[in-house]
C-alpha cells in the first residue's frame, strides 16, 4: 500500500515501517486471497440490508432509507493510545457534566469571567426551564460521543462534544459481530477487547441514574420519534438489545404523577427515559406546543423527581460549537487541570477579529454552524466553489455569531480494502462514553468513519460521503469516582489560543 505523502497512515506511519499494532493483520492479510475478501465484503452489505441497517438522509430529494457502506479492514488501535484517549475523553466527560451542573445552579463559570454570558443567555441550547433542576443522580450526559481525529502518532484532537443525543454505536456493534463471524481467526491472533457488553453496560448505568422513587428494577424505555427517523434503526437496535420497550410519544402519558406506558395489563409507570427526541419536542406543554412526539407534562413529572430522562433536557449548550472553543477553560476551572486532549484550534466570528481574519480566509478554512450537526450548514473552504464562498461570506456578514471557523487539519488515514489491494483514506472516531453517579465507562472501540474517495476529506473535516469501519483496541478498567461537580479552579488563565 501507497503511503499518502504529508498524512500520518496508521498502518505504515510515515511509510517507512509496519507500525506494531497491525503487524498480526498484515501476516493475516498477506495469506489471504482478494477475491475472497473482496466477496465477504459484498456479503456483509448484503447482510446489513436484509437486517435494516440502513438510515435516512435528511434535505435530498428522494429521501431513502441508505445503507452505510462497511469496509471490513479494521482500524487497530493499541494499548497505549487508547489508555491515553480513555483519560482524555474522562476528563472532558467530567467537566462537561461540572459545566451543566453549574450553569444551570450557581453560574460560577460566569461570575468568574472564564465564559462571557451571552454566549449561554442568548443560545438557544440553554434552557431556562432546568435552572435549579438537578437531574437524579447529578448526571446529565448520560451517553456522550466525542468525535476524534488523528494527525500524527501522539497528535489527536477533539472535533466535536456530542452531548445531546449522539448516535452510530450500533454501526459499531453490527461492523464488530460481522467482523467476529466472518474472520474469527483474526480475533484469535490479537487480544482484542470485546464491545459486545455495550448494550448491557448500557442498561445498568441507565438503571443506576433511576429517580429515588423507584422501585424494584428500574423501568427503561427508549422514546423514539418514529419509523422516518434517520437513526430509527439504532433506536429500535438498542431497545432490543437491552430488552426494553421502544416507544413514541402516543404511547405515553402522565399517570399519578409518573410517566406511564401503554401494556395490556394497563399502565406501567417509566423510571428512565432514553430519549432520542430533541428538547423541543419533548412536552408540548412546555416547549413546542405543536409537537407530537413528546408526552404533555413530561417535564413537570420530571421537575418533581418521578422521571429520568437521558440525557437531560438542556446538555446541548454543552455541544454547541461556540462553547467548544472553550473547553480549555472550561476542563481547567472544574477539574485544575490542562486538557489530555487538545482541541482544533478556533476562530469565534462573533469576536470582530476574528471574523475580520475569517473572512479573509474564507477559502482555507472549514466554517460551521455553532448549532449544526452532523456536516449540515458548514463551509469547506479549499473544497468550495467561488459562488459557494461568496453566499457563504453574506451568510457569515449577516449572523457573524452564528459561526466559528477552524484550520483544516491532515487527518490521519488507514488501509481500506479495494479491488487493487489495499489504499489509505482518511478516518475520525467516536468512541462512547457511559456515565452513571460513580462511574464513566468508555467502550473499547468506537465508531470509525472513512472518508469514500482517496481525496476526500484532504480538508480535515469528513462530509456526509462517508462508509464504516471496524475498529478494535484493548485497554484499561472502567473509571471511577463520584461525578460530584468539584470546586472550581478560579485561578485566571489566558485566553483559548488561536492561530
Amino acid at each position: 500500500m501507497d503511503v499518502r505523502p504529508g498524512y500520518f497512515d496508521e498502518m505504515h506511519g510515515d511509510g517507512s515501517a509496519l507500525r506494531a499494532p497491525y503487524r498480526h493483520y498484515q501476516e493475516w492479510f498477506a495469506e489471504e486471497d482478494p477475491r475472497r475478501l473482496l466477496k465477504k465484503r459484498t456479503d456483509a452489505e448484503a447482510l446489513f440490508r436484509r437486517t435494516g441497517i440502513t438510515f435516512n438522509v435528511y434535505g435530498e430529494e428522494d429521501g431513502d432509507e441508505r445503507l452505510i457502506p462497511f469496509d471490513i479492514v479494521p482500524r487497530i488501535i493499541a494499548a497505549r493510545e487508547w489508555a491515553r484517549l480513555e483519560r482524555g475523553i474522562e476528563q472532558r466527560v467530567r467537566a462537561i457534566n461540572a459545566f451543566l451542573h453549574d450553569i444551570y445552579h450557581r453560574q460560577e463559570i460566569l461570575r468568574a469571567g472564564r465564559i462571557p454570558v451571552e454566549i449561554i443567555a442568548e443560545n438557544d441550547a440553554f434552557l431556562p426551564e432546568m435552572i435549579g433542576m438537578t437531574p437524579p443522580g447529578g448526571v446529565y450526559t448520560h451517553i456522550v460521543g466525542i468525535d476524534l481525529v488523528r494527525t500524527d502518532d501522539d497528535d489527536f484532537y477533539v472535533l466535536e462534544d456530542n452531548a445531546r443525543t449522539p448516535s452510530g454505536v450500533s454501526y459499531m456493534l453490527e461492523n464488530r459481530e460481522t467482523m467476529l463471524q466472518m474472520f474469527p481467526e483474526l480475533f484469535t491472533k490479537s487480544r482484542v477487547r470485546p464491545v459486545s457488553d455495550y448494550p448491557r453496560d448500557l442498561r445498568a448505568s441507565l438503571g443506576a441514574c433511576a429517580p429515588s422513587m423507584t422501585s424494584g428494577r428500574p423501568v427503561v424505555a427508549v422514546l423514539t420519534p418514529g419509523i422516518h427517523n434517520s437513526a430509527y434503526f439504532e433506536h429500535a437496535f438498542l431497545a432490543d438489545q437491552m430488552g426494553v420497550e421502544l416507544v413514541e410519544g402516543h404511547d405515553l402519558s402522565v399517570v399519578d404523577g409518573r410517566i406511564a406506558m401503554r401494556t395490556t395489563e394497563g399502565p406501567e409507570p417509566i423510571d428512565v427515559l432514553y430519549r432520542r427526541v430533541d428538547d423541543e419536542y419533548l412536552d408540548p406543554l412546555t416547549f413546542r406546543p405543536d409537537s407530537m412526539l413528546g408526552v404533555p407534562g413530561a417535564m413537570d413529572v420530571y421537575r418533581s423527581g418521578g422521571l429520568t430522562i437521558a440525557n437531560a433536557p438542556g446538555t446541548g449548550i454543552a455541544d454547541d460549537k461556540a462553547i467548544y472553543s472553550y473547553m480549555p477553560d472550561i476542563i481547567d476551572f472544574y477539574t485544575g487541570e490542562k486538557p489530555l486532549l487538545r482541541n482544533v484550534p478556533t476562530w469565534r466570528c462573533s469576536e470582530p477579529d476574528s471574523l475580520a481574519y475569517v473572512l479573509e480566509h474564507l477559502a482555507e478554512l472549514v466554517v460551521k454552524e455553532v448549532h449544526g450537526s452532523g456536516g449540515y450548514g458548514m463551509l469547506v473552504g479549499p473544497a468550495a466553489s467561488k459562488r459557494e464562498i461568496a453566499a457563504f461570506r453574506r451568510k457569515l456578514k449577516a449572523r457573524p455569531s452564528n459561526y466559528i471557523a477552524q484550520p483544516t487539519l491532515a487527518l490521519s488515514t488507514v488501509p481500506i480494502l479495494t479491488r487493487a489491494g489495499l489504499a489509505p483514506r482518511h478516518v475520525d472516531l467516536r468512541p462512547f462514553a457511559l456515565v452513571s453517579p460513580n462511574n464513566i465507562r468508555i467502550t473499547p472501540g468506537g465508531l470509525t468513519r472513512v472518508a469514500m474517495t482517496y481525496a476526500a476529506a484532504a480538508t480535515g473535516m469528513l462530509t456526509r460521503k462517508i462508509a464504516c469501519q471496524p475498529t478494535t483496541c484493548v485497554s484499561t478498567p472502567p473509571i471511577t469516582g463520584p461525578l460530584a461537580a468539584p470546586t472550581p479552579n478560579t485561578e485566571p488563565i489566558k485566553p483559548n489560543d488561536r492561530p
